[in-house]
């Protein structure tokens, strides 16, 4: 569930502690295998390649899909994590790359250190938003099983989420370290997180996506526009998916491995 932004560092180190299970990291599906329900083209396209910020997030594919998919995730939440390993690769394959489809990636901020990798996420060149997101939520159970070890003090610090706390989250961690070393600018990243306009505006378009949609857990998804019940991982949207677009018959799906 979606958690308040400032949090008490008892509050705080439970919701690290508890919240953190390692996400299950099991190989995406190959959705192009003969049978899938999908059925992609030969030569798909490369519309997984067209990134652009929008007002809450960033969207990724063909901005003329008839479909739009919103991902309402937290970098945080280890269900999401699991997801970003699972069901984004194979959107990117079999829907994303040949153009039927377009997925929006919007940040919900459940406590401190959520803000803190969320800005950044968010920071540089939108065109590197898929490579940023991707990095921070793989490597998820590494920075988030040191910030379960840290003291309760530090946590203390990570969950007030002014600037001189995110600065040390993103350090101590080694989250600024991961993205340097990916060719993202050390300059930059700190600007990003010191963005104190920047952080309130990640909060106020969480707030937002609450009452437009009813967001109340992560991940949260919604197909054109109506937010999807009860789904919150891939096993759950592929058949949502899968039912808008396969042609083949019902009793023959391809389930998500």
């Amino acid at each position: 569930m979606i958690k308040p932004l400032l949090l008490s560092a008892a509050a705080a180190a439970l919701t690290l502690a508890t919240g953190a299970a390692t996400a299950q990291q099991k190989p995406p599906q190959d959705l192009s295998r003969p049978g899938s329900a999908f059925n992609p083209k030969d030569n798909p396209g490369n519309w997984q390649t067209t990134i652009s910020r929008t007002a809450r997030g960033h969207i990724i594919g063909n901005p003329e899909a008839d479909t739009k998919l919103i991902e309402f995730i937290s970098y945080t939440c280890p269900h999401c994590s699991d997801f970003a390993a699972r069901g984004e690769p194979a959107l990117e394959l079999v829907l994303l790359m040949p153009g039927k489809i377009t997925l929006e990636v919007r940040p919900v901020i459940r406590n401190g250190l959520d803000l803190t990798v969320t800005l950044l996420a968010q920071c540089g060149d939108p065109a590197g938003f898929k490579g940023r997101h991707q990095a921070l939520m793989l490597s998820q159970a590494d920075w988030l099983g040191k910030a379960r070890a840290a003291p309760q003090t530090q946590i203390a610090l990570w969950m007030r989420a002014d600037k001189s706390g995110r600065m040390n989250a993103a350090n101590a961690l080694g989250l600024t370290t991961m993205l340097v070393q990916r060719g993202e600018s050390q300059a930059a990243l700190d600007a990003c997180l010191s963005n104190d306009a920047a952080a309130k505006a990640l909060i106020d378009n969480g707030t937002a996506d609450g009452a437009e949609f009813g967001v109340n857990s992560t991940p949260s998804f919604a197909l054109d526009g109506k937010l999807l019940k009860d789904v919150h991982g891939w096993e759950a949207l592929y058949p949502v998916l899968s039912a808008k677009f396969t042609a083949a018959p019902a009793d023959n799906p391809a389930a998500p491995g």
